[in-house]
């Protein structure tokens, strides 16, 4: 191997035997060429032992710094004079620079010291150490305690005078009540008239207490006003002033395309509909299309893997390929690839199940189907077909929702179908009250050491990279799962899965994540290495029949 950091273009002799692929990768869902295999290889071989730079991926004991994983990319690319090679690129910053030898460049340095965005950067810190300076000023702690003992002062005085304004009238009530049979006509009209004055008495006295205490408050409110009117403008500015630094930002991230039309964050995004995430265009894959572009280099395959330690959110596995973020690289390489043929998206063009699907137990108010891997168990925004779609033509006199659950398209097995409402109401209760009984089995790519146990990791959607899930303690939903090995055979493990709650992904998420088995199921397009097929399979069902009040145990085994 060369030294990596004399050019961006590292060649690949030893791919001259390999076949170029007929289309370029679809970067959010793919299988590695073999080419974009040797490039990754070659870089990983750099990545091992280079001494170029200092960065923590908590791949060595004891090492300095965050432990923080990194996602690099290889474009596999040919010369216009026909050598191959590949480029190699990191998303967002490695070891606090965007310049490394040998990897390309970034889109814009926003570390640049003489650029605006560092200046304006620096001038967002000056207002941000101002305002903390305002807000921790002890006169503004002060006025605010000032005006809060004011409100409270005023509360519990009027309070009080109310209280004592109720219990003279309830004497006034009893004096007016006597006179009427003890005193005469003219002796009652002078103590009406005497009891009349007292109470306007103190109805004025009740203005007076609120007029007396509004200038308080107002007096009190004022102050507290004049020292954080300078922190309000202060936050305005701020708001100004980071908004203009974005725009300004964003309309320095311009990508080249195929067609040779250049587009800045700003256009793309605003044909996605949505604003451009923090971070847009640092990601690796951008990088390389760019490079590849400005230097006339014909893209041929592309790959992205992770290198490092896993993280405590995301399911990341070192050296292991995984696709380009949505969220950030969609519409970005949505642009970037117009003119390249690419790949069409496999999730569009999923392979049909023409098959009738088995019917594993049926009465005249349920069944229970085994549902194919890949197959939705509703229709889909590409894809119509699916168990529902079956089910509506198999009982197409049928009430109700039909489906009682969900199964995601990539397992197979049971799942349970009511053919009235009644009937999918009392099972939907049965799931809800976590009375139905699920046994799944999965063929893990790897072995486990323990034979039983509970993985409970809170669970929330990875909002970059739908439909993908996160481990998160803040905003994860609760989601447990009990498990037990079967056996463990030529480095794979049998396991039943025994879900406790029912999030989505659950079982692969719990069974890839470094603080669950941390060993994916086997065939795991997601959270593991795509295979043939997705090893988990729902066994078996254990409820209470609605209309019999018998226990039903349906089990359908595993095909693998």
């Amino acid at each position: 191997m060369q030294d990596f950091r004399l050019s961006f273009f590292h060649p690949l002799p030893v791919a001259d035997n390999v076949a170029l692929p007929q289309q370029f990768t679809f970067p959010f869902y793919y299988q590695p060429h073999q080419l974009s295999v040797l490039a990754a290889e070659d870089l990983q071989r750099y990545l091992a032992s280079q001494t170029d730079f200092e960065h923590n991926f908590g791949l060595t004991p004891n090492a300095k710094g965050l432990v923080i994983g990194k996602m690099f990319g290889v474009m596999v690319v040919q010369h216009n004079n026909g050598d191959l090679g590949y480029l190699a690129a990191f998303s967002g910053k490695l070891a606090e620079n965007n310049y490394h030898k040998g990897f390309v460049p970034t889109v814009y340095n926003t570390l640049d010291a003489t650029g605006f965005y560092k200046k304006g950067e620096a001038a967002l810190n000056l207002l941000n150490a101002e305002i903390d300076t305002l807000e921790n000023a002890s006169e503004l702690e002060a006025a605010t305690i000032a005006l809060q003992n004011a409100k409270a002062q005023y509360n519990n005085e009027l309070a009080a005078f109310k209280a004592d304004i109720k219990i003279k009238k309830k004497a006034r009530d009893l004096k007016r009540n006597t006179a009427r049979t003890s005193l005469n006509t003219k002796a009652f009209e002078t103590l009406e008239a005497s009891l009349k004055k007292e109470s306007i008495y103190y109805h004025f006295r009740l203005k007076d207490l609120k007029k007396a205490w509004d200038a308080k408050i107002a007096l009190a409110a004022q102050h507290l006003d004049t020292l954080a009117n300078p922190i309000t403008l202060l936050r305005e500015k701020r708001a100004a002033l980071s908004a203009a630094l974005q725009k300004q930002l964003h309309e320095q991230y311009r990508f080249l395309n195929a067609e040779g039309v250049t587009k800045d964050l700003l256009d793309i995004f605003k044909d996605a509909m949505v604003p451009p995430p923090a971070g847009s265009g640092e990601c690796a894959a951008p990088k390389l299309f760019q490079y590849a572009y400005e230097h006339d280099f014909k893209p041929i395959a592309m790959a992205e893997f992770w290198w490092g330690a896993s993280p405590k959110s995301e399911v990341r596995k070192h050296k292991q390929f995984y696709p380009s973020c949505r969220s950030k690289c969609e519409p970005i390489l949505g642009h970037m690839m117009q003119g390249l043929d690419v790949e069409d998206n496999p999730i569009q063009t999923v392979a049909t199940y023409n098959a009738a699907l088995e019917i594993v137990y049926e009465d005249d108010y349920l069944l229970l189907v085994n549902k194919p891997p890949e197959f939705l168990s509703v229709p889909g925004k590409h894809i119509q077909e699916s168990v529902l779609t079956r089910m509506k033509r198999y009982l197409p006199k049928a009430k109700g929702p039909l489906l009682v659950h969900r199964l995601d398209m990539s397992t197979s097995g049971l799942l349970l179908v009511a053919k009235n409402e009644k009937t999918h109401k009392n099972l939907q209760k049965q799931f809800i009250a976590r009375t139905i009984k699920k046994r799944y089995v999965a063929l893990l790519d790897g072995e486990i050491l323990t034979k039983t146990g509970v993985i409970d990791l809170p669970l929330r959607v990875d909002l970059d990279n739908r439909p993908q899930q996160l481990v998160c303690y803040a905003h994860g939903k609760p989601a447990k799962t009990n498990y037990e090995v079967v056996d463990v055979v030529a480095g794979k493990t049998r396991i039943h899965f025994y879900p406790v709650s029912g999030r989505t992904h659950q079982l692969r998420v719990h069974a890839a994540h470094v603080d669950g088995l941390n060993t994916p199921i086997l065939g795991d397009d997601l959270y593991g290495v795509k295979g043939e097929r997705l090893h988990l399979h729902a066994a078996q069902l254990t409820f209470t029949h609605p209309v019999t009040l018998k226990v039903l145990d349906v089990i359908c085994e595993a095909p693998f």
